[in-house]
């Protein structure tokens, strides 16, 4: 599914225009970004979290040539699903 999918299925279950709906879906992503930017820890109740972790800088390998090179620190975005969602998975 992708966030016209998503739009699509609010525009069913809830009435709205396509517009509409598709705005809605870009600002909710949008404020999980901007949140997720500052470092915040983002909880859906019922659905999970997401969180920002840092990755150290590592020393790693160019898999053409074997030499050594640097890769520098980063910010990854993780998500952890809740227990509903994990129950609706595994049946």
């Amino acid at each position: 599914m992708n966030n016209s999918e998503l739009a699509e299925t609010l525009t069913a279950a809830h009435g709205l225009t396509k517009a509409d709906a598709r705005k809605l879906v870009d600002a909710v992503f949008g404020a999980i970004a901007d949140a997720a930017a500052k470092g915040d820890e983002i909880s859906l109740n019922g659905f999970g979290k997401f969180k920002v972790k840092d990755t150290p800088a590592r020393d790693g390998r160019n898999p053409a040539t074997g030499e050594t090179i640097s890769i520098k620190a980063s910010k990854k975005l993780t998500f952890t699903p809740a227990k509903a969602v994990k129950d609706r998975l595994n049946g």
